[in-house]
């Protein structure tokens, strides 16, 4: 059982890093002057983010690409699954995959948006950016699973003609979970990135990306500063609601816990 002194003591350290950042960036805020319009402090960022909030326009923004990206990235989630499992099973599924999986990671974000727009329209742009995002870090993370799974088990499991709904269960799910897990975690926040950059080109109505843009024209830095702000804690929010899901999934289907 953890102790709550000793954790409350370890995480005195990050407070205290963070607090010193906050620091720095309030200094900074002063040096540079000019009311915040280069740089806005924490307090003024704060204060714009405040009054975003009770907006029903800051909510339909964030609803509307919330819903973009999260859409994306289940699509990608479960393209990656097929695509790995596929890769592990035949070798010309994973050399036909290779290329356009190493396209995808190597494209700069920018680039593949404005080709993008050729082909969807600016509503749907943050869907397929965030997908092809996502796709080859699940991918990575499946085919990395599948492979780190104990061979000799898997022999054993023949040999003894265990069913194919066990060994799922107690060999292929502790073996491939981990990884995959870790996968997603990373993609989370890759999608949240790729998915806004997105929108702040293809400016979409109703957008996180086409509020921080207008943000710029109109030199309301506090109000680009407080987006942004709320596009780090809606990623870090969705990133450990899927780290706690992850967790209670692995315990239940890796049989870790009792059903």
């Amino acid at each position: 059982m953890s102790d709550p002194l000793q954790k409350q003591k370890s995480a005195l350290p990050r407070i205290a890093a963070g607090l010193f950042w906050l620091a720095v960036w309030q200094l900074a805020a002063m040096a540079v002057g000019h009311g915040g319009l280069l740089l806005p402090g924490p307090l003024q960022t704060l204060a714009a983010l405040f009054a975003l909030l009770p907006t029903g326009t800051f909510w339909r923004r964030i609803g509307f690409t919330m819903g973009r990206i999260l859409l994306g990235f289940v699509l990608a989630v479960l393209g990656g699954i097929a695509l790995g499992a596929a890769s592990s099973r035949w070798r010309a599924v994973r050399l036909l995959a290779a290329p356009p999986l190493a396209l995808a990671r190597a494209m700069p974000v920018a680039s593949f948006v404005i080709l993008a727009l050729l082909w969807v329209r600016s509503a749907n742009l943050s869907v397929l950016v965030s997908f092809t995002q996502v796709l080859p870090v699940v991918y990575a993370g499946v085919c990395a699973g599948i492979a780190d799974t104990d061979k000799e088990l898997l022999e054993a499991a023949r040999v003894y003609r265990l069913p194919l709904r066990r060994t799922l269960r107690y060999i292929w799910l502790p073996g491939a979970f981990p990884a995959f897990a870790e996968s997603l975690s990373v993609a989370m926040g890759m999608c949240w990135k790729s998915g806004v950059s997105a929108e702040v080109i293809g400016l979409p109505d109703w957008s996180i990306g086409d509020a921080l843009y207008r943000a710029k024209l109109t030199l309301a830095t506090p109000d680009v500063f407080a987006w942004t702000l709320a596009i780090v804690a809606l990623s870090a929010l969705l990133s450990g609601l899927a780290r706690r899901a992850l967790t209670a999934a692995q315990k239940r289907l890796c049989g870790e816990v009792a059903a």
